[in-house]
C-alpha cells in the first residue's frame, strides 16, 4: 500500500482548479486523471480529508463531495478504520476492449471536456484482463531473482517458456520438444523473422485476400511478389488453392486456418492435410498463424488440429488471449530452422524481455479461465453485433464461429465511401482493400465485436445514418 503526503497529491492533481465547471467535479475529474497516468499510483491510501483541504486549499466540504463522487463511480474503496485507497472501476478493469477504442479521451474525463468521443473500430484488439495481468506480473517479479544472474542476451527464449509452449502443442495433438520453438516479441515479429529467412526473390508468395494488415506490411518491406488467395466467410476454394501453388509455385505462403482475420473462416482438416501436401510437392513454406487459435466461439467448441506438416511454420502470440501489450510471440518449426533462425541478424532485436516471458509463463500455465472469460464475452458481444445488423438491406454478413470481427458485405455504396462518410459523424472503420493484397475488396467492411455492447449499438446507428445520408 502506497501512501502519498497531502503536498504530494497536490502537486499530482496539477492545475485542476483551471479547469471548466464546479470546483468537485473538476477535482474528481483530475483524481482520475492523476491514476490514469500514473501520477497517484492504484493502491495509494489518502490522507486525511482534513489534510486534503489544507493542502488543496478548499474547503473541506469539497473535498468530501468530491471523494464520495470518486467512491460512488468506483474509484475509491474506503474501510471503517483503514482510510481510503485508490483504485480502478470495475469498467476499466473488467472491459474487453481498450478505452481509447470508444472514447476520444482518457478514462478518467468524461466525454466531452476534451472534445467530442471517437468511436475508433479500426482496430480488432482486446484489453488486458486486468487482475489476472496484474497477478501474473507480481509472481513473475518474485520469481525474476535468477534472471539477474545471467546476462539476459537474446536467445531462443526462457527455457521454462519454451517447454511450456511444447507441452501445449504436444497436447494438442502436435508433438513438440522445445528446441522446436523459438520465443519473439510478438507473431508479427515471428513472421517478419520468417519472411527475412525464408523470402525468394524469384519466387511469389501465396498470401490470403483479405489478410492482415500488418503481414502485408512486412512482405512490401521486402519487396515480395504477392499472390492473393481469396478468403470468404465460407472459406477456402480448395481446387483453386491447388491450382494457384501448381502453376505459379509460390516459394512461401502465409495463412491464418483458424478464424480467420477478418472473415472468421475455419479451415476443415481435409484442407489442412491438402494444403501440407501441396507445401510439400510445390517445395512450398507455409506460415500458419495461429493468433486467433483461442478465441473458438462456437457454442460447443470443439478440438482444432493443427495445420501440421514438414513444411509447415506455425506462429502464434498472447496478443489475442491476453493482450497487445505484452510483447510475447512465438514459432514453431524443426530444430535446424531454429538453429539457422538463431543466427539471423533480425533475430536478437525480435526477442522479448525475459521479465515479459516470465509473464507469460504465468498467464499460460493454466489459461483455461482466462481462456473461457475471454470466449463468453466475445461471443456476447459478437451476438450482439450481428442482432444489431441483422434484416437490413444494406449489408450481409455469415456469423463467424470465432475470432475478433465480423466481415460485412455492403450492397450499394463503396466501404472506403461509407467509412468516410462515417468518420464525419465519428466513427472509424476499416474498409477492405485495407486487407488486400491487390487493394480490391470494396465492398467489404470489417467490424470488429470486441467493444463494449453499448459502443457497439452506438456504432451501428451512425453507420446506418452514413448508409442512409450520403455526405
Amino acid at each position: 500500500m502506497t501512501e502519498i503526503r497531502s503536498p504530494g497529491i497536490a502537486a499530482a492533481l496539477g492545475g485542476w482548479r483551471q479547469e471548466p465547471g464546479p470546483l468537485v467535479q473538476a477535482l474528481a475529474a483530475a483524481f482520475r486523471d492523476a491514476v490514469v497516468d500514473g501520477r497517484i499510483p492504484v493502491g495509494t491510501r489518502l490522507p486525511s480529508e482534513r489534510a486534503l483541504a489544507a493542502a488543496l486549499q478548499v474547503s473541506r466540504g469539497t473535498v468530501v463531495t468530491a471523494l464520495a463522487a470518486l467512491r460512488d463511480s468506483g474509484w475509491l474503496r474506503t474501510r471503517h478504520g483503514s482510510g481510503s485507497d485508490i483504485r480502478l472501476p470495475p469498467e476499466l478493469t473488467e472491459r474487453t476492449a481498450p478505452w481509447s477504442m470508444d472514447h476520444g479521451n482518457s478514462p478518467g474525463r468524461p466525454a466531452g471536456l476534451n472534445g467530442p468521443a471517437v468511436l475508433d473500430l479500426t482496430r480488432a484488439v482486446t484489453a488486458a484482463p486486468h487482475t489476472a495481468y496484474l497477478e501474473a506480473s507480481r509472481r513473475a517479479v518474485e520469481r525474476s531473482a535468477c534472471l539477474l544472474m545471467d546476462s539476459a542476451e537474446p536467445d531462443a527464449g526462457l527455457p521454462q517458456l519454451r517447454e511450456a509452449l511444447a507441452d501445449r502443442y504436444t497436447r494438442e495433438g502436435l508433438p513438440t520438444r522445445p528446441d522446436q520453438i523459438l520465443v519473439t516479441s510478438g507473431a508479427r515479429a515471428a513472421f517478419t523473422l520468417l519472411a527475412d529467412h525464408l523470402h525468394e526473390r524469384a519466387r511469389p508468395v501465396l498470401v490470403e485476400s483479405p489478410t492482415y494488415q500488418g503481414a502485408l506490411a512486412v512482405l512490401r518491406r521486402r519487396p515480395a511478389r504477392l499472390t492473393a488467395l481469396p478468403v470468404t466467410a465460407d472459406g477456402w476454394d480448395p481446387d483453386r488453392l491447388a491450382h494457384t501453388v501448381q502453376t505459379l509455385r509460390p516459394g512461401l505462403a502465409y495463412l491464418t486456418p483458424d478464424f480467420h482475420n477478418p472473415t472468421g473462416a475455419l479451415m476443415s482438416t481435409a484442407l489442412r492435410n491438402l494444403v501440407a501436401e501441396l507445401a510439400v510437392r510445390g517445395d512450398m513454406t507455409v506460415i500458419a498463424d495461429e493468433t486467433l487459435r483461442d478465441l473458438d466461439l462456437r457454442t460447443a467448441p470443439e478440438p482444432l488440429p493443427h495445420l501440421a506438416g514438414r513444411n509447415v511454420v506455425s506462429i502464434g502470440s498472447t496478443s489475442k488471449l491476453v493482450w497487445g501489450g505484452l510483447r510475447v510471440g512465438w514459432l514453431r518449426t524443426d530444430a535446424a530452422r531454429i538453429r539457422a533462425l538463431l543466427h539471423n541478424p533480425l533475430q536478437a532485436r525480435l526477442s522479448p524481455p525475459p521479465l515479459e516471458q516470465l509473464i507469460a509463463c504465468e498467464l499460460l500455465a493454466d489459461p483455461r479461465e482466462l481462456r473461457d472469460d475471454r470466449r463468453h464475452r466475445l461471443r456476447a458481444q459478437r451476438d450482439h453485433l450481428a442482432t444489431l445488423l441483422d434484416g437490413s438491406g444494406e449489408w450481409s454478413f455469415i456469423l463467424p464461429g470465432g475470432g475478433l470481427s465480423l466481415w460485412l458485405r455492403l450492397h450499394g455504396t463503396t466501404a472506403t465511401a461509407l467509412a468516410g462518410r462515417a468518420a464525419c459523424q465519428g466513427l472509424k472503420l476499416s474498409p477492405g482493400p485495407a486487407f488486400s493484397a491487390d487493394r480490391t475488396l470494396t465492398h467489404y467492411l470489417r467490424l470488429p465485436y470486441t467493444a463494449t455492447p453499448d459502443v457497439l449499438t452506438r456504432a451501428v446507428a451512425i453507420l446506418a445514418s452514413a448508409t442512409r445520408r450520403p455526405q
